[in-house]
């Protein structure tokens, strides 16, 4: 190759690297930057905070319990990402007795729907009030027994339209934890919350 070819190319490849370095922001623009909870709701006070706990079912007898927090970027186009930290712990169980337990790590984004930004309500000890959103996420998982998994994550919060279910669904393996465990009035479980800035 002589020394004209080689200035052609150096110069070519320089300007891929620019044209990237360039359209990188763009790229980003209009993501969502997501973190998301289950929470735990201190009813006298109407404040809620981390560490929360949440049930789904696969059956009558198996269910799971899920607690965990984590981010994730969703990109403006909808697509999937690895942009994401979090994880928590699982406990699986057939009617009373424990079957395995351990914890689990995210490991992509899989779907992440935005409804709406949620209404004033509770007192807010993990993020900005004006952040609180009301949608619902899929997260890929990998549980700490080497078993693989989705989180579904779903956030009814004050102001969400009709038709998203509050609370977290789930499989492990070929198991499906489809069956999220509604929350109910005054017991502290079943319930999340995503905080969204765009």
């Amino acid at each position: 190759m002589n020394r004209q070819t080689t200035k052609g190319w150096l110069l070519g490849i320089a300007a891929v690297l620019l044209s990237t370095l360039t359209t990188v922001p763009v790229a980003f623009a209009g993501a969502d930057h997501v973190r998301w909870d289950i929470i735990s709701v201190n009813f006298p006070t109407t404040t809620v905070s981390p560490g929360g706990v949440a049930f789904a079912k696969a059956d009558a007898v198996r269910q799971i319990k899920l607690t965990g927090f984590g981010t994730f970027v969703a990109p403006a186009s909808d697509g999937t990402s690895g942009a994401v930290t979090g994880g928590g712990t699982w406990e699986t169980f057939e009617g009373n007795v424990s079957t395995g337990s351990g914890t689990y790590q995210v490991t992509k984004l899989a779907s992440w729907e935005f409804a709406n930004f949620a209404l004033p309500g509770s007192i807010d000890l993990i993020g900005d009030t004006n952040e609180r959103a009301n949608g619902n996420a899929i997260l890929r998982i990998e549980y700490s027994d080497g078993s693989q998994g989705t989180l579904g994550i779903g956030c009814h919060g004050p102001g969400a339209p009709d038709g998203i279910q509050e609370g977290v669904i789930a499989t492990k393996g070929f198991v499906t934890y489809w069956s999220a465990q509604a929350p109910l009035p005054n017991v502290d479980a079943n319930r999340t919350i995503f905080h969204v800035r765009q």
